[in-house]
């Protein structure tokens, strides 16, 4: 095995491509990642269970990695609290595999021959409070394996297999084979080495100190970044594991000694010290000179308290360390679990004391008391009564909150440090369990009404969810999972709680079943109850162990049991064999079981029935018994009461949302409910009364801000809610929703009634809360989240900051908040900054913020924002602190004017105290929070200081004059977003998992509680309580009240074209109108939602309030000599595709262009279309659909650039009309992107083909462009910029940017980030651009093509800060432009039409005169042109010396273009006759070029035509073959073939027949008639099979038009003739076996409009345009009758049914049917063998004389419109109904009876039809209208669902013979449906 590859090492995540799992594979969960502090991608391996999550090196067993290297190198970092565990398969010289395995799930070293395993030591991290906290622990404790500690660091691992091969099996190692790395760690790299490398080890000291020692520093790869003047061992780790091996020791002890330290056998463990794997002395021959250790103090007593700024509980001691307290008391309390008894044991530590006197503190003490907290949920939503019903207790996240009932004051319970999940009472409502989440959580026992912590304990559980308290309280059941994800039951034995804090393990058991409820029986605290998902359990705690037995479920064992519960729990004197229990199911079901045969007695299916006398069943949550009733919660927001027999419903009430738990006061008198909405409450079963004692949001508070006129409180969280709150009672005022869009930033009004919102997509809205109406909307200021929105304290101005720098001034007087400027690039960008980035001074002059980077801070003119002051941070720290460290601003805010200063907090937790008017650092404080601050605010009088960081609230003293500045306050459990003090300065509001509100005693040390009750004796009017009579059955019961909504406020409109997105969370989702909430106001508006059906649903914008503001800017021309100009453009901001208003643009970008239409292919022209799609539809959910899109027929020739293909890995989409198409070419299998609304113009494919970009006009008129997932099919965002249409799309070739180019409307160019999604530059040029392309070769540099012989070189400048764009016209040679050289026109312009890159800095630039031009991209200078066609050239493709050019003379050509380049040489040839520049070959296609993508040989690719053909081109075979065939013009009529679906017909205006099969939709056939419009078409009727083939003379028997060619009894035939109607009035009849016109008739002068064959093939009926019918012979061309009865109006079609009800007394049975435009139907009846004919019925339908638009006939005919068409055909399940809808008085489709001779049924429909047809089962009508819909409806019920996906009027619409398929047209687009109903 060869090794010199394998030197000096081998990166063997690079070398076997592990990122890429090339060589590799991964099981569960191993994923890529970023780490922030190696600053590279890592692997993250995480699991519970380490052997079902790892990587491993090679994929397969089999494989092995041969690395003979003897040192394997491990970079990684164990993840905290977990286990980890790594396997390596090594080869010895014998063959044998020999596997060593290290973890710390190791407790011991073991060894096998063939296995070795080391437990492994993970030390925590320095100054950590794991290592602090091990200070005093013995060797041997400290040296015990187990999980990560909390704090973990990077560690470089290096293992010498040879010597533990040797020393530990005396096997000699070979080679290294495989690893597999378990989770849980982070790894950067594996490395195997001859060489060891020393970390820490700086290349310059090991030339300097190592040239003898031969030590060599880690290589590059391997290293671990290191700030300057750092030491390596301060951040990281190194571990070599033998120590020392190198040094032949033979005592395998003296292996494992550490040259400081002793090691256990076989353990792996890191000692911190410099280079403490060797020393580097300065002379090295000392190398073998043991290193010095620092032998770090340990502390020997516990510090005094009280130093100075130290906060209470917290003492620093003489080196630095801090010891913590829990309490602020003399006593700490350890609590210590033993594990062989399993008892917890407590210590008493007495803490030291201090003179207090003598220090100065932050008086009073404490200043902040916990007042309130407004918020429910978390973690559990369960809420509970105390056994008297005085107190209702919840928990809000980390807080237990008991809410006394009568006043609705808050009573908490805070000690947790993780969300609660779950809380019990005991019997008498004394104790109190609660448990919380995370990894081995605690539980802990209160003393309820004293409000103590008895015990804490931890559970040893996974994730406790479950807690169950026996009624004696000295028995705690607890539900969770182990280590290993099992599920774990544990008992404790609480007796002792109250006396000693002790609580002892009872049992505990593993169970498989899920388990989600489990109680203690109140009768004996022993036995045990548990349901879960298809199992319900009895348990018995017995000689301390649990065991459990199940019921047996019968039928139901796949039920989900969602609750469990006892009947007549508290009856003590009950035998337990008699009692009962009962569980809920979320089938709707009640299960009665009995206790003593442990089985199903009865099942209740619990049935309500709705306001719309439809019962219906729903999931039941929660249940429990009362006195008189059964309480139930269901799945549909229902509380029931039920009669316990369970056929009554006693009461009902309706709530917001899904109802979670229940719980019953003891006296039966009240019901508390929580709903999954957020909200608590309790219904009063005497009165009837439900009461809301809490409303909380459901996710994180984000932002907050004060009314101080009107005390309300407004709030913005991230469940897409803004509320408003009362501040003195706390009460819900109002709720808004903002479904799809995030609430960020919110600020109110300083005097005004109204408040200003900014959101995560950048707009910013302006509400007035009196008459809940839209003041202001902004979305194009900002493309990111808005970080920063406030008013002025005058109220004059507003200002908004986006997360990507710019910063918007508004003003605020007005009532559309209009803008008055708007910076880009002045904040520094970030989402760290929000939502308080702005802070305005208290006399509204200034304003600061930081930027425009993070190391400044600026001042701003208020009202001008012209910058006054600029104080650079970093510099200010250093040179008061001498620091070299950089520091950077996160928080500023203006003090009171009184102090007139700058408070400026930094990444460091540094509070920085500036003058406000010079900018001079006056005081500096460090370490104000230990990792960030979050928020800050000062009080009014500028004496103290809020700030909130790391969960905890501070409270400084704001001159920091004492010696102990703050005290520090604890309550929430995650992020505080901010803090604020209120205006009366009584109150303290903090905002992040909760609302809390703080009693803040700064200015009074005793505040008179307020008497005032926090609940409202008015019932809430918002949950519909309703009462059936007691004597009703639920059988009988109908009679239900309408849902009891809250009173709305009526919204008020500033603008018709104003829109608003907000919506109340009761409000009609279809609705725009912005709806508001109210809790206290008891009217009730039935008409504040209002429905606007003049807007379309489609619309994704909202107009802007200002639209008709006009700015005079004039783009400016810059030209000089050298005609160079320069456009710099600022960055400028997206709009996604949630962004509800017009694009921001630059304002020069808005003034109109205009330019004439282009007269070149090359530019791409929408065609211009009448209809617009429907305003509104109804679409059925996707599992319920009618129909589904099974393929599209054909290619949009009509686009430019709309199709993309990947040679390397296969990937083919194209467009067909607003649909994209990516097909399978191997399978032909295709997936359609439907997202577009109109045509798509453009795609473009990522390199990496992971995004589609395609681009289409939006419904009002201006070009967006949708980025796909192409592996999903979904739409990721949506960009708006554009005017217009949208002409040409690329990527860069890093995939960094996408830049977009308008059409000649708009003439914009747009530069787009692909990371973020936002403008990075524009500009608008002067003339119309062609084509655009990336230069391949060099970084950042694109060239555009246009109008007037222009040519443009552009760079995209990054060196700056802003990012701009440079741009060189180039100029183009004289003669090139001379127009008679190369045109017959004088007075053509030359244009360039496209171009392509070809390396070695050429490019070339095709014109449309068919010149190609050869450019230096070095000079941006022509040095060669030729005469490559006679036509424009639309596609130029270059792979190095090979050029294909595609031309409007339908040539595409290959060309050798290797010598041009040589012509650039001075003295270089300039003919076209040059060598090295031939054309190897000519290919002719059937249309213009306008699509084309090649590999990189150019031997093989796909091209698309104006004809809308896709070629698949193949140069070495010549060959080329038809991919995708289509029609560009008006496709005007579809017909199947025969007896089944495979063959189906289109004929179109281009005076084309074609015939396609359906499964592989190919076009197999084509009839072309050049110069007329062919405009229908139908099949012979296919006869039955014979047993013999006949054969007949054509003269006399009409039905040889027919050739049977398979006989037999399975044998299918199909139609061999087809004929076609066109419009200079012939009808042509078509040989399809021999592909040959069979004749033509003239039947008709005019355009033949509808052509049917009889039913029994024996004659051709067609109809003209001046209403008149002819029979005419297909045997002989003769036309044998012609009927004038419908003469006047033209013929629109046919239809042709077999009558089977011998009642009508027919003359024949065979029947067609003719409709006319003028609302007529003759149904007549024939025989055409006996030549008989005769009119059965004849229907005329009425209608208005004006048209749908209200135009009269004359004003019709003169504005080209028509009616709709009359549309008529018989039933195909009876032919006595003709089924008929056209124009009439009411939009319908109406049933005719021919037998009854009167209307049957009519059913309405939404719009007027253009096409009609009935599904062969007869079940289905199919109908197409101009509004671009499709429409199935159901037969029998009239039942109807939408589907879109054409770009224009559907014209046609025709089932398959099997009904299996419908075909739709709009205009060329051909759409195949497959139908599921």
């Amino acid at each position: 095995m060869s090794k010199l590859w394998q030197q000096p090492y081998v990166n063997v995540f690079k070398h076997f491509d592990v990122f890429n799992l090339k060589r590799a594979s991964k099981e569960g969960d191993a994923f890529i990642t970023m780490d922030k502090t190696l600053r590279t991608s890592i692997f993250k391996i995480v699991g519970s269970i380490p052997a079902s999550n790892y990587l491993q090196i090679p994929k397969t067993s089999s494989q092995s990695l041969g690395l003979t290297g003897r040192y394997l190198y491990l970079l990684f970092r164990p993840i905290p609290s977990k286990y980890f565990v790594v396997h390596m398969d090594v080869a010895t010289d014998d063959g044998l595999i020999v596997r060593i395995s290290f973890s710390n799930l190791f407790r011991e070293f073991k060894s096998t021959s063939t296995w070795l395993q080391f437990p492994f030591i993970v030390k925590p991290a320095s100054g950590s409070i794991d290592e602090i906290t091990s200070v005093g622990l013995s060797t041997n404790q400290q040296n015990q394996p187990g999980t990560a500690p909390s704090a973990t660091r990077w560690t470089v691992l290096l293992i010498d297999m040879s010597y533990v091969l040797s020393a530990y099996l005396n096997y000699k190692y070979a080679y290294l084979k495989s690893v597999r790395l378990c989770a849980n760690m982070y790894v950067k790299g594996l490395f195997t080495s001859d060489t060891e490398y020393e970390p820490g080890l700086s290349f310059s000291t090991s030339r300097r100190k190592t040239a003898v020692a031969g030590i060599e520093p880690l290589p590059r790869e391997m290293t671990f970044p290191l700030s300057k003047g750092r030491d390596w061992y301060d951040i990281y780790d190194c571990i070599k594991f033998p120590i020392d091996s190198h040094k032949n020791k033979t005592d395998w002890q003296s292996m494992m000694i550490d040259k400081t330290k002793e090691h256990s056998i076989g353990v792996i463990k890191p000692s911190r010290q410099k280079n403490k794997g060797k020393q580097i002395p300065d002379n090295p021959l000392q190398l073998n000179t043991p290193p010095r250790t620092k032998i770090r103090d340990v502390t020997s007593k516990l510090p005094k308290v009280g130093i100075v700024d130290s906060p209470i509980g917290a003492c620093p001691d003489d080196n630095g360390e801090v010891h913590v307290y829990a309490y602020p008391k003399q006593q700490i309390i350890i609590h210590e679990h033993d594990k062989k008894t399993g008892k917890v044991r407590s210590k008493v530590i007495t803490a030291p004391k201090e003179d207090e006197s003598k220090l100065k503190k932050l008086k009073p003490d404490p200043i902040l008391s916990l007042k309130r907290i407004i918020g429910f949920g978390g973690s559990t939503s369960e809420a509970l009564w105390t056994c008297d019903g005085s107190y209702i207790l919840y928990a809000c996240n980390a807080v237990i909150i008991a809410m006394e009932v009568s006043t609705g004051d808050q009573k908490l319970f805070i000690g947790h440090t993780d969300k609660v999940s779950s809380l019990s009472f005991n019997g008498n409502s004394t104790l109190l369990a609660s448990s919380q989440t995370g990894q081995l959580p605690v539980i802990r026992i209160w003393d309820f009404y004293r409000g103590d912590c008895l015990a804490m304990f931890k559970s040893h559980v996974h994730s406790v969810y479950l807690l169950s308290f026996s009624f004696s309280g000295d028995t705690l059941c607890g539900v969770g999972k182990d280590g290993h994800g099992k599920q774990l039951v544990i008992v404790w034995d609480t007796s002792d709680a109250q006396k000693s804090g002790e609580v002892t393990v009872i049992a505990k058991a593993h169970t498989d079943v899920n388990i989600s409820k489990m109680k203690i029986s109140a009768f004996d605290s022993t036995r045990l109850i548990s349901c879960g998902l298809e199992n319900i359990r009895f348990w018995r705690i017995r000689e301390q162990s649990l065991r459990s037995c199940p019921v047996n479920l019968k039928d139901y064992h796949t039920e989900e049991f969602t609750d469990i519960v006892f009947a007549d729990e508290f009856n003590m004197s009950q035998n337990a064999a008699d009692r009962r229990l009962f569980a809920s199911g979320a089938s709707g079901r009640i299960y009665e079981i009995h206790y003593g045969r442990i089985c199903i007695d009865h099942v209740y299916t619990l049935t309500s029935v709705g306001p719309d006398s439809k019962s219906s069943t729903s999931s039941i949550n929660a249940i429990r018994p009362g006195i008189s009733f059964f309480a139930i919660g269901t799945d549909d927001g229902y509380l029931r009461l039920w009669a316990f027999d369970f056929k009554t419903i006693m009461l009902e009430a309706e709530h917001e949302g899904p109802i979670s738990s229940l719980d019953i006061s003891k006296d039966g008198s009240r019901i508390l409910v929580t709903t999954k909405t957020g909200n608590v409450g309790y219904l009063e079963y005497a009165s009837r009364n439900y009461v809301t004692i809490m409303r909380s949001h459901l996710d994180q508070v984000v932002a907050a801000s004060i009314d101080a006129h009107r005390r309300h409180l407004v709030t913005a969280s991230r469940d897409e809610t803004i509320r408003i709150w009362d501040i003195d009672t706390y009460a819900q005022l109002f709720d808004f929703k903002a479904p799809g869009e995030v609430p960020c930033a919110i600020c109110y009004h300083p005097t005004q009634q109204c408040f200003a919102c900014g959101f995560t997509n950048g707009t910013v809205r302006t509400f007035h809360v009196g008459t809940s109406s839209l003041l202001a909307e902004h979305s194009k200021n900002h493309p990111g989240r808005i970080i920063g929105l406030t008013f002025s304290p005058s109220g004059r101005f507003m200002y908004s900051a986006g997360t990507l720098g710019a910063i918007a001034l508004y003003d605020a007087s007005s009532q559309t908040y209009d803008l008055l400027r708007l910076l880009p690039y002045t904040i520094a960008r970030g989402d760290i900054y929000g939502p308080n980035a702005i802070s305005v001074s208290s006399d509204s002059r200034r304003i600061v913020f930081v930027g425009p980077t993070e190391f400044t801070v600026t001042i701003m003119d208020a009202r001008t924002l012209d910058e006054v002051l600029k104080i650079d941070i970093s510099n200010a720290v250093a040179a008061a602190s001498g620091s070299t460290i950089t520091d950077r601003a996160v928080r500023v805010c203006f003090a009171p004017q009184k102090a007139n200063q700058l408070v400026v907090i930094t990444s460091s937790c540094r509070l920085l105290r500036f003058s406000a008017n010079n900018g001079q650092l006056l005081s500096e404080v460090k370490n104000i929070h230990r990792e960030e601050c979050t928020s800050l605010d000062i009080s009014l009088d500028s004496r103290y200081l809020a700030t909130a960081g790391d969960k905890v609230i501070k409270i400084w003293d704001y001159h920091m004059r004492l010696d102990q500045n703050y005290q520090l306050f604890i309550g929430h459990s995650s992020r505080i977003n901010q803090v604020m003090f209120t205006p009366d300065m009584d109150s303290l509001i903090s905002v992040g998992d909760g609302i809390f509100v703080w009693n803040f005693m700064g200015y009074t040390s005793s505040k008179s509680e307020n008497t005032k009750s926090f609940i409202t004796s008015i019932p809430d009017r918002s949950i519909a309580i309703s009462q059936p009579h007691p004597d009703t059955s639920i059988n009988e019961y109908r009679e239900y009240k309408p849902r009891s909504t809250i009173p709305q406020p009526i919204p008020v409109t500033h603008s018709p074209n104003a829109r608003r997105k907000l919506q109340l969370i009761h409000g009609d989702i279809d609705t725009d109108e912005m709806e508001t909430t109210s809790d206290q106001s008891q009217k009730e508006h039935s008409d504040s939602t209002s429905t606007n059906d003049d807007h379309q649903h489609e619309d994704l914008g909202v107009e802007p309030l200002n639209k008709d503001i006009n700015v005079d800017l004039t783009p400016e021309k810059v030209q000089d000599e050298n005609n160079i100009a320069t456009a710099k453009v600022n960055e400028e901001l997206s709009v996604s595709d949630s962004d509800p208003a017009e694009p921001f643009t630059n304002k020069a970008l808005l003034l109109p262009t205009s330019h004439p239409t282009p007269t070149v292919t090359k530019h791409y022209i929408r065609r211009n279309r009448q209809s617009a799609l429907a305003t509104r539809r109804y679409a059925a959910p996707p599992n319920q659909a009618g129909l589904k899109l099974h393929n599209t027929v054909g290619y949009n020739g009509c686009g430019r650039g709309n199709m993309v293909w990947h040679p390397d890995t296969g990937f083919f989409a194209y467009t067909n009309g607003c649909i994209i198409v990516i097909e399978d070419l191997q399978t032909g299998k295709q997936m359609h992107l439907k997202g577009h609304i109109e045509e798509v113009s453009t795609l473009a494919l990522q390199n990496d083909c992971q995004i589609l970009a395609s681009a289409a006009l939006e419904s009002k008129n201006n070009g967006h462009i949708c980025l796909w997932n192409t592996k999903s099919g979904i739409c990721e965002k949506i960009l708006k910029h554009h005017k217009g249409d949208i002409a040409c799309l690329a990527y860069s070739r890093d995939d960094r940017f996408l830049i977009s180019v308008g059409n000649y409307l708009d003439c914009a160019i747009v530069v787009w980030s692909t990371s973020d999604h936002s403008v990075l530059a524009a500009t608008q040029l002067a003339e119309p651009v062609h084509d655009l392309c990336w230069d391949p070769y060099t970084v950042n540099e694109f060239t555009s093509v246009g109008a007037n012989g222009k040519i443009k070189f552009w760079l995209l400048d990054e060196t700056n800060y802003t990012i701009s764009l440079n741009m060189h016209d180039a100029e183009v040679p004289e003669e090139l432009l001379k127009p008679r050289q190369f045109t017959t026109k004088s007075g053509d312009c030359l244009d360039f039409t496209s171009i392509g890159y070809a390396g070695d800095s050429i490019l070339y630039a095709a014109t449309s005169f068919g010149i190609i031009t050869a450019w230096d991209t070095r000079n941006n200078a022509c040095f060669a042109h030729w005469e490559a066609d006679k036509k424009e050239i639309g596609i130029i493709v270059c792979r190095g010396g090979r050029m294909v050019t595609g031309s409007c003379s339908n040539n595409l050509r290959l060309w050798s273009v290797v010598g041009v380049g040589e012509m650039r040489l001075p003295g270089g040839s300039v003919s076209i006759r040059s060598e090295g520049l031939t054309m190897e070959d000519e290919m002719p296609l059937d249309g213009a070029v306008v699509s084309a993508s090649f590999d990189e040989s150019i031997d093989t690719g796909i091209v698309g035509t104006t004809a809308g053909t896709l070629w698949y081109i193949n140069w070495p075979e010549r060959a080329s073959i038809r991919l995708v065939s289509g029609q560009t013009n008006q496709v005007n009529d579809v017909v199947f073939s025969g007896p089944d679906d495979k063959y189906f017909g289109t004929c179109g205006a281009d005076g084309s027949l074609r015939i396609w099969t359906i499964d592989k939709v190919e076009q197999t056939l084509q009839f072309q008639v050049m110069g007329e419009s062919c405009n229908c078409m139908a099949f012979s009727p296919a006869p039955k099979v014979q047993d013999t083939i006949s054969y007949t003379s054509s003269h006399t028997n009409p039905k040889s038009t027919v050739v049977l060619k398979n006989v037999g009894a399975d044998s299918i035939t199909y139609p061999t003739h087809c004929v076609a109607g066109y419009s200079d009035g012939t009808v042509r009849l078509f040989d399809i076996e021999k592909v040959h016109m069979v004749m033509k008739m003239q039947p008709h002068a005019n355009s033949v409009t509808a052509i049917t064959y009889a039913a029994d093939g024996r004659v051709i009926l067609s109809g003209s345009a001046d209403g008149l019918i002819a029979i005419n012979s297909p045997s002989t061309g003769l036309t044998l009758r012609v009927l004038n009865d419908h003469k006047g109006a033209a013929i629109l079609g046919f239809d042709v049914a077999i009558a089977w009800d011998e009642k009508w007394n027919l003359s024949s049975s065979l029947l067609w049917l003719g409709v006319s435009a003028d609302r007529r139907i003759s149904i007549w009846s024939a025989d055409w063998s006996k030549d008989f004919c005769e009119l059965v019925d004849w229907l005329t339908f009425a209608a208005p004389d004006i048209s749908p638009e209200e135009l009269s006939v004359k004003e019709l005919s003169s504005s080209n419109q028509e009616f709709p068409p009359s549309l008529a055909t018989f039933s195909r399940a009876d032919s006595d109904l003709v089924i008929y809808t056209g124009y009439g008085l009411q939009k319908e489709i109406i049933f005719y009876s021919l037998s009854q001779q009167k209307i049957v049924k009519q059913y309405p429909i939404t719009h007027w039809m253009t096409s009609l047809d009935i599904s062969p089962k007869g079940h289905l009508i199919a109908m197409g209208c101009k509004e671009r819909l499709v429409q199935i409806m159901d037969f029998y019920e009239g039942s109807f669902q939408d589907f879109v996906g054409h770009s224009d009027c559907v014209k046609t619409v025709k089932f398959s013979p099997s009904g299996k398929y419908l075909i739709t047209v709009g205009y060329s687009d051909v759409l195949i449906w497959t139908v599921t109903v």
